[in-house]
């Protein structure tokens, strides 16, 4: 009996320290779990520590006529906040991001709904939420931010993990407490499920005081913000852009479609490049660094990213998905397949490693001119995903 005690007790502690706040080292567990007799509790353990690390954003974006500038700078930063998420780590580990998308205050939405849609649950997909930002289109309407906050919380999958960061970011320019929901339940409910509430407000500080936007976020424990929402995306040409847009074709020669849906993938990751290129070059710039990032994932449907994928392992070369492989390699053995797919990993590593490399020299060239790529959206975000992460210690390389 004593001694289960004693295995329950310190199976406890171990859960504790193992929260990104109280993280311990993995020798200390290892020789906590030596000490363990009951392999149950050390599996327990196990289990525990290698418990993944994710980062969660649901943003809450008004799509009504005044907005236009929002929704442009939301598609151009997003590979800007992407890029800088790429340093978040806990317990040594990369944290994994996923971006969830709402849109309210459209009058072409459903009234009986509260003017409110969700645009895409929790993705990794980046291609994917970019194609999503890209099709939002404003329109007149009733912006309801009780509702849109209290439908994110209902309708999304959240996580529960000690390590998780759970945030929604909510940003519009009417008042904050409009609508049949009022926004002070809404976020007494994310605070009970460790959601962190952030609110942008677009406009003057003052006005978005008055109009109750800090208020909100001093009750959802977040960051109260205003921004310019018409201003323009600030990037800066140099004279390493083109080389790195020249690598983004190489690495996209990488990618292997497979599946029922893999083509169709293949041709979104494609037609992004295109839709960010006709906004800016640089901002392509910065896609493609993304593309270089951990966060940049497609195993449910490149052959290279899901043979790489320990979750994937016995699902890739089924026969079904053998036959929708290019006719270059659907004729080859399994094991010609696997080597195949490890050696464009190789050449992929190395592109994005060459793109990295420029990138330092862009930002080197950057600094040296006094020269700044800061903009209004991805800095407000950013600048609260820091603070708040500091919490659990994160750590950013």
């Amino acid at each position: 009996m004593m001694n289960n005690l004693k295995t329950l007790a310190f199976t406890l502690s171990i859960a504790s320290l193992m929260s990104c706040k109280g993280a311990t080292t993995e020798n200390e567990v290892e020789t906590a779990k030596n000490t363990i007799e009951n392999p149950q509790t050390a599996a327990a353990i196990s289990t525990v520590v290698e418990e993944s690390v994710t980062i969660q954003i649901a943003m809450l974006l008004d799509t009504s006529n005044s907005m236009d500038g929002l929704i442009d700078q939301a598609k151009t930063q997003l590979w800007d906040l992407v890029n800088k998420m790429s340093g978040a780590h806990c317990n040594e580990q990369q944290a994994l991001l996923e971006i969830a998308l709402y849109e309210y205050g459209n009058s072409g939405l459903n009234s009986e709904e509260g003017f409110v849609r969700q645009v895409l649950s929790f993705s990794t997909d980046l291609d994917l939420i970019s194609k999503k930002l890209f099709s939002l289109r404003t329109n007149g309407g009733e912006e309801y931010c009780g509702t849109v906050i209290d439908n994110s919380l209902k309708q999304l999958e959240w996580r529960d993990g000690a390590n998780d960061l759970k945030m929604i970011f909510i940003a519009g320019n009417e008042g904050f407490n409009q609508g049949a929901v009022p926004f002070s339940s809404s976020i007494a409910q994310a605070v009970e499920k460790e959601v962190v509430v952030n609110t942008i407000f677009c406009g003057d500080w003052n006005t978005g005081v008055q109009l109750k936007w800090k208020e909100g976020a001093t009750l959802g424990k977040g960051e109260y913000m205003n921004l310019d929402h018409n201003q323009k995306s600030a990037y800066v040409a140099t004279p390493y852009d083109n080389k790195i847009l020249n690598y983004n074709h190489q690495l996209n020669d990488t990618y292997i479609a497979f599946g029922r849906q893999g083509y169709d993938k293949k041709a979104v990751q494609m037609h992004m490049d295109e839709e960010v290129q006709e906004v800016s070059a640089q901002a392509n710039v910065k896609r493609t660094l993304a593309k270089s990032s951990a966060n940049y994932r497609n195993s449910s449907w490149d052959l290279v990213d899901a043979l790489d994928d320990e979750d994937m392992k016995g699902k890739v070369l089924t026969e079904e998905n053998i036959k929708t492989l290019p006719d270059s390699i659907r004729y080859k053995s399994k094991k010609e397949i696997t080597a195949f797919a490890k050696a464009k990993k190789q050449e992929r590593t190395s592109i994005q490693n060459k793109i990295k490399e420029l990138n330092q020299k862009r930002d080197q060239y950057i600094a040296t001119q006094s020269l700044t790529e800061t903009n209004e959206l991805e800095s407000a975000m950013f600048k609260a995903i820091k603070k708040q992460s500091a919490l659990k210690n994160y750590k950013w390389e």
